[in-house]
């Protein structure tokens, strides 16, 4: 059941309708509810999720999770609660503010009967903070407190895997250094032995963290040390990204806002704010942008961001962000020149399906333009998956472990590798492969 059939609410329906689950929408909009039923296929309510009233003729007690995702996060704790006192096994909650997430609170809620609390702005924050640290990827995912890294990179000249197969890289390099997926214009496809690498290839890794040095080293990516930060838009995710990096690096941000810049200074210590229009482009070079290293658009408005980091990359600024709306515009980032466009609803998304996934799932990332998902499962008992080897799991054509997170050890593995109890298994798959690869490891 969720809450809210606003963007997230929308956005996690279709994936989880598509996924065969079954969902009941509640919304106070006749037309939102309107425009889902046309759109998926779903159960609507009309009315307040936060309403006692409502919530009583629910059905909660056959409700597995309950999400609550409207834009008022009050509403969303105090539907969650009440939810859970009506029956609903697990509840999470959206929320907009980033003190509500401090560990009192939460303990708090979780006594209440909120389950997990998420904001997606701040997962935007830590993910925007994630993209500096390597900023020579468009992609970046830790797995296991960062034991494991999900990174992309677009392949350009000159680098050594440009017009190589596979198989040769792996002879050369080893099987820790072969890319487990590959965005060709708008195709994804899953590498095999043949496969050969070109110009524009967005492709895809999953290495241990010791390891990501040597593979940007070794396509000729090394990551460049950033200095300056220029952010346009202020609001919960600039001044959050902000905050963990304006003591190691020059940090501006440009809002229109007079009261928000009034806030930001509130808020920051060593970060230079200006009041100016983000999308006044020569304000932003006399403020200035040619000597940046990094430029993030998170402004409300996705083309503007979408065309300032355009302007931004041409002006010469090693790494662009982009913030966007429409789930549409993730898909050409790779096309266009914007170094990354990263989007709330694929981000809460992968945040929340880990809860909805078959066995017993640690991680979810989703990859922007790619047509497929990375799980990460624990082995938790004892079945086929450790009685046979990988290659005689018959795993389905369209997924490929990735790695294998064995105690404090990364495993890269092979047809003749097995697994074992409490292993860590790291898998890519295609949506066509998701239903067999979740039976598998129920």
């Amino acid at each position: 059941m969720i809450a809210g059939a606003g963007g997230i609410g929308f956005y996690l329906a279709r994936l989880l309708s598509s996924a065969q689950h079954d969902i009941v929408l509640i919304d106070s909009s006749r037309d939102v509810l309107e425009y889902a039923q046309t759109h998926l296929d779903v159960q609507t309510i009309l009315g307040d999720a936060s309403s006692i009233k409502v919530l009583e003729g629910a059905g909660l007690s056959a409700v597995g999770l309950f999400l609550a995702v409207t834009t008022h996060e009050n509403d969303n704790l105090i539907a969650c609660i009440l939810a859970k006192k009506l029956g609903a096994k697990q509840t999470i909650a959206r929320i907009n503010t980033i003190s509500s997430i401090k560990k009192e609170f939460k303990a708090t809620f979780y006594e209440l009967g909120v389950d997990k609390i998420i904001s997606p702005s701040l997962l935007a924050s830590q993910e925007i903070v994630r993209l500096l640290e390597l900023n020579q990827v468009t992609d970046s995912f830790d797995f296991e407190n960062g034991k494991v890294s999900l990174i992309g990179i677009t392949l350009e000249d000159p680098s050594f895997y440009l017009g190589k197969s596979i198989e040769e890289i792996q002879k050369i390099k080893g099987s820790s250094l072969s890319p487990i997926a590959i965005l060709r214009g708008h195709e994804t496809i899953l590498p095999r032995a043949n496969t050969v690498l070109k110009r524009g290839d967005h492709i895809y890794f999953i290495t241990s963290k010791k390891e990501v040095d040597n593979l940007l080293n070794t396509i000729g990516k090394p990551t460049k040390k950033l200095k300056s930060i220029m952010f346009i838009g202020g609001n919960v995710i600039s001044v959050t990204a902000a905050k963990q990096l304006e003591n190691d690096f020059k940090i501006t941000i440009v809002e229109q806002d007079e009261k928000i810049c009034k806030w930001l200074v509130d808020q920051l210590d060593n970060t230079l704010v200006i009041k100016g229009d983000p999308s006044n482009f020569e304000l932003l070079k006399e403020e200035g942008l040619s000597q940046m290293d990094a430029f993030i658009a998170v402004t409300p408005n996705s083309e503007t961001n979408i065309i300032t980091a355009l302007m931004a990359e041409t002006a010469g600024v090693h790494k662009t962000i982009a913030l966007v709306e429409n789930l549409d515009y993730t898909h050409i980032s790779q096309n266009i020149g914007v170094n990354t466009m990263i989007n709330k609803k694929i981000i809460a998304a992968n945040n929340i399906f880990r809860y909805v996934r078959k066995g017993k799932v640690e991680a979810i990332a989703s990859l922007h333009g790619v047509d497929a998902e990375v799980i990460e499962y624990s082995i938790h008992k004892e079945s086929r998956l450790t009685r046979f080897t990988l290659r005689n799991l018959k795993l389905p054509a369209n997924a490929i472990i990735g790695a294998v997170i064995r105690d404090d050890e990364t495993i890269i593995p092979t047809g003749d590798f097995m697994l074992k109890l409490y292993d860590k298994v790291i898998i890519l798959a295609l949506p066509s492969a998701i239903a067999k690869i979740e039976d598998l490891f129920r």
